[in-house]
């Protein structure tokens, strides 16, 4: 399904932004160009992470509704701490609010799934252990996943329900995104909208490898050069853990009419995607 390109189609394609007639009458725009698809894709692992680490932080606690029946392994490596206030050890009572600083360190840590992270995201929650559905706030302090910064106040909220995709009762999480991402050449991107993230298989093993995820959602990206687009996950994205890199589903990004896709493969563990602009697929290559 991946194709290969030549270097000068590639060059081309970067230019294909906007087209217009000799009268400047009509005009076609492509919702987005191949770097921007690969930074938005970039922007799409990074999110995903986060919102695994963060739930992660939720269900830790004694008695919350939802941990798995089988002791789950630590998603975090060695190289994060966590820190909690009220400390650990201190009785807890419902309505008690806990903030947990998730530390990555300075240097870069590495999470199983390869992906270095750096800096802290602090979260705050009622403690409420019997509720079947809970609302975490989190925030960013100098915190970069593979050398992007983020930074803004997010939410989620966590309920227990069943799905089309996991009849099962299972937790099913949505994120509210308001962020923004800064690439390390500089290059900004904002991000509004929703993610909802549900496991699909794996959540009755203790392991996390095998642990499957079905991501959907919506939201608008305004790009360094100010122009935006609404992005929509059109095929559920799929997530395994213990690859880096998202590894199928459908993004399908408009603006003023016309689409773009980005296509991120058939479930194989790689670093390939597909952006099809005008009807012209280009492989990229994903950060790792």
């Amino acid at each position: 399904m991946k194709t290969r390109i030549y270097i000068t189609t590639l060059i081309s394609a970067l230019f294909l932004t906007i087209s217009c007639n000799k009268d400047d009458q009509a005009v076609t725009e492509t919702p987005i160009t191949v770097p921007e698809a690969a930074s938005n894709a970039q922007m799409d692992m990074a999110t995903d992470d986060v919102s695994k680490i963060v739930e992660e932080q939720l269900t830790t606690e004694d008695g919350i509704s939802g941990r798995s029946a089988v002791p789950q392994e630590s998603l975090l490596p060695s190289c994060a701490t966590v820190t909690r206030v009220p400390a650990y050890g201190t009785t807890l009572t419902p309505g008690d609010i806990i903030t947990k600083t998730i530390d990555f360190g300075t240097t870069g840590c590495e999470m199983p799934n390869g992906n270095i992270l750096k800096g802290q995201i602090i979260i705050s929650f009622e403690y409420q252990p019997s509720a079947t559905s809970h609302t975490i706030n989190y925030n960013f302090v100098n915190f970069y996943h593979n050398a992007i910064k983020f930074n803004g106040a997010k939410t989620f909220t966590r309920v227990l329900g069943t799905s089309a995709a996991n009849p099962s009762t299972h937790p099913i999480v949505t994120m509210t995104m308001n962020l923004t991402a800064t690439m390390p050449n500089g290059s900004v991107f904002t991000r509004v909208g929703s993610r909802v993230k549900e496991i699909v298989e794996g959540q009755a093993t203790p392991e996390l490898t095998d642990n499957v995820y079905q991501v959907t959602g919506s939201w608008n990206t305004t790009s360094p050069n100010g122009i935006e687009r609404t992005s929509t996950i059109t095929n559920p994205l799929i997530i395994k853990l213990n690859c880096s890199n998202i590894v199928k589903g459908i993004i399908t990004f408009a603006r003023n009419g016309n689409t773009s896709t980005l296509d991120y493969g058939n479930g194989d563990c790689d670093n390939q995607a597909i952006v099809t602009i005008n009807g012209v697929p280009f492989t990229i290559t994903l950060r790792r």
